[in-house]
């Protein structure tokens, strides 16, 4: 089963070709990188170990962990965003390329001593399919992060009826030409994305919770990566959300144990282990 959706697909390659990330260094990358990757045991890798990158997009999250593993294989079924992703990981010996959906990997099964997809697995037509075809990637008692949106199950009835209002919004412009999605998006950083978020920096500064300030998780981020996320999340045709109760069902089902969750601020971020037996 391809369990991919190629207008999502399409339109991830033209976005990775756009924002390549390449130069994408400092002080924002490094706070993202302490998000997504906070939970992960790095006592538990080394330079034998091999993994993969679930739809490793640009490449961006590989360039940190590549250094520090000795295989990092990097799958992605657009070719358009696996070629972005060879030409900004090419300092690296130690990366793998290959064109495949998240259950079309030829990677052999119970071979991998680590894994992680973040921010993917939400842009599938079948989550809980792709989770379990990484967890039997995976060599039992081995250590896989996830990244999911979140459906805000933490925040007030009023945030959640913004994100729906949202919602219309990305269902309308996600089915438009490129070029025009591109600029309206572009028009969203700035016009959205770029005040809400200085003024959660701004408030966070002079004391206030600004945990339920939308956009916060974005207060000290540069304008590049609002640009990048505001293409991700309204041009973006198949989004799919959970709450923390869905997703551990699905870590179970997939035959994960020991999760353990981060703060809910992007998203939900979680590590499980593959069950030993």
């Amino acid at each position: 089963m391809e369990n991919i959706d190629e207008k999502t697909v399409e339109g991830f390659g033209d976005e990775w070709d756009l924002y390549d990330q390449k130069n994408f260094n400092g002080s924002g990358y490094e706070s993202l990188t302490q998000i997504y990757f906070k939970l992960f045991p790095f006592n538990k890798i080394d330079l034998s170990s091999e993994g993969f990158d679930m739809g490793c997009g640009s490449g961006r999250w590989a360039r940190f962990i590549a250094p520090k593993v000795g295989t990092l294989n990097c799958i992605d079924p657009s070719q358009k965003a696996l070629s972005i992703a060879q030409s900004n990981l090419s300092q690296f010996s130690n990366c793998t390329f290959e064109c495949a959906g998240v259950n079309e990997t030829q990677l052999p099964p119970n071979s991998q001593d680590f894994g992680y997809s973040l921010g993917v697995l939400h842009h599938i037509p079948d989550t809980a399919l792709g989770l379990k075809a990484c967890s039997d990637l995976l060599k039992p008692g081995a250590p896989f992060i996830l990244y999911l949106y979140y459906r805000f199950d933490d925040k007030p009835v009023w945030f959640r009826m913004i994100w729906k209002l949202t919602d219309f919004f990305r269902v309308i412009i996600s089915r438009m030409p490129f070029t025009l999605k591109k600029t309206i998006c572009y028009i969203i950083a700035i016009v959205v994305y770029y005040p809400l978020s200085r003024l959660s920096k701004y408030l966070e500064k002079a004391g206030f919770d600004v945990s339920n300030v939308p956009l916060s998780a974005y207060k000290h981020q540069p304008f590049y990566t609002l640009a990048t996320d505001a293409l991700d999340r309204f041009g973006t045709k198949l989004e799919q959300r959970f709450t923390k109760p869905e997703i551990i069902k699905m870590m179970l089902d997939a035959n994960f144990e020991n999760i353990k969750f981060n703060d809910p601020n992007p998203g939900w971020i979680c590590l499980g282990y593959k069950k030993k037996s």
